[in-house]
């Protein structure tokens, strides 16, 4: 009898094998909107960046209709180029503040630790996080996108080339994939250096102040394969000069993310490197 009771009870016990991947990625987007930065940053995202693109559709009209800057300059990209700029200047770094305080403010607050214990494997949690922030990413940049082509184009009207659905919708998207890029990028960073205030500064010079450095001691070809340079010119296109560089890019959008796909898959290795060594 005991035996047979034992075996009942058995049978009654569930297989209890963990979650495995998927559960990373649940517990890792679960946290992701458990904390307040997030929404924080969400909301600053959008508050910020859209009336700026919305100020800018206007400005550039403004100055064309009362002919103090020429169509040709100020509203040379139209629309796209309007939202792809209060992106890049903007929304960007909140996206990397987002970013960075999923992985780095874990180290800031010790709750590295209990992430560690749920999700043993170290690149396990790594690309969970990854895989749980990009999608998200992905939809807002083309969402804040489309709305900031469409809240530009409508103030420029009539003025800046014409406004058409396939080139709206091709920025968008490439906004999107730029922002998600963007923040695989951060944690890779975040997870190397293990500092929110380290993560911020090394993004800011590789996106912003890298290509200066680059022009003044006179590597032009260097600037080109930055990640901030790359990414803006895969925003823009083959056909808009590229703020930073001011010049026409050499390649195209895809060649453009795909530099900056490339910058981000570095900084995921060497930050998987590093908790391996470091945190194992």
């Amino acid at each position: 009898m005991t035996g047979e009771t034992s075996t009942s009870r058995a049978s009654t016990v569930p297989n209890r094998t963990g979650g495995g991947f998927p559960g990373a990625v649940l517990a890792e987007w679960t946290k992701l909107w458990s904390v307040r930065s997030s929404w924080w940053c969400l909301v600053l995202t959008i508050v910020l960046t859209l009336p700026l693109a919305a100020f800018s559709g206007y400005g550039a009209h403004v100055q064309i209709a009362n002919g103090i800057a020429e169509a040709d300059s100020a509203g040379a990209g139209g629309a796209p180029q309007i939202a792809v700029d209060a992106v890049f200047y903007v929304a960007q770094f909140t996206v990397i503040a987002l970013a960075t305080m999923f992985i780095a403010g874990e180290y800031a607050n010790g709750s590295i630790r209990a992430t560690l214990q749920w999700i043993p494997v170290r690149t396990r949690m790594l690309l969970a996080k990854v895989t749980a922030l990009a999608p998200m990413l992905l939809v807002l940049g083309a969402l804040l996108g489309g709305v900031s082509i469409a809240l530009a184009g409508m103030l420029l009207s009539p003025y800046g080339p014409p406004l058409t659905l396939g080139s709206a919708i091709v920025t968008a998207l490439s906004i999107g994939c730029y922002l998600a890029l963007l923040g695989g990028m951060a944690v890779g960073v975040g997870v190397a250096l293990r500092s929110v205030a380290g993560t911020l500064t090394v993004m800011v010079l590789l996106l912003l102040i890298s290509p200066l450095i680059a022009s003044m001691v006179g590597v032009p070809g260097l600037i080109d394969a930055l990640p901030g340079v790359a990414g803006l010119s895969g925003m823009l296109g083959p056909d808009i000069v590229n703020p930073l560089t001011r010049s026409l890019p050499p390649y195209g959008r895809l060649a453009g993310l795909g530099i900056l796909a490339a910058w981000a898959v570095a900084a995921l290795l060497l930050g998987n490197t590093v908790l391996r060594r470091r945190d194992a």
